[in-house]
């Protein structure tokens, strides 16, 4: 019965650790949920919310749709940039990035 309650315990721990180390590789890419809001701060640090309708619609009023696909990147001292993606290349490579 023990050994039963450590294969269990073990078993759980190592899925929890597991995960933890996937996120911690590659970082969570998920996609936005209808009305979310994301912010991105210049030192790469990320909050999103899911605002009230009238928040939301306020929001709206400044918003503006993307036409192509970005990119950003974050430095070795942390500072976030936003890479230029105008041209045919670049959005070439932003687009298999994101597949």
């Amino acid at each position: 019965m023990n050994s039963i309650k450590f294969a269990v315990i073990a078993g759980l721990v190592g899925l929890s650790a597991s995960q933890a180390f996937a996120e911690d590789a590659m970082g969570t890419m998920t996609m936005m949920k209808g009305g979310e809001v994301m912010a991105i701060m210049p030192d790469g640090h990320m909050g999103t919310m899911m605002p009230d309708a009238k928040m939301g619609a306020e929001m709206m009023k400044m918003a503006k749709p993307i036409k192509h696909c970005m990119m950003m990147m974050t430095d070795a001292k942390g500072k976030t940039f936003m890479i230029d993606t105008s041209t045919k290349k670049a959005q070439a490579e932003c687009e298999k990035m994101a597949m």
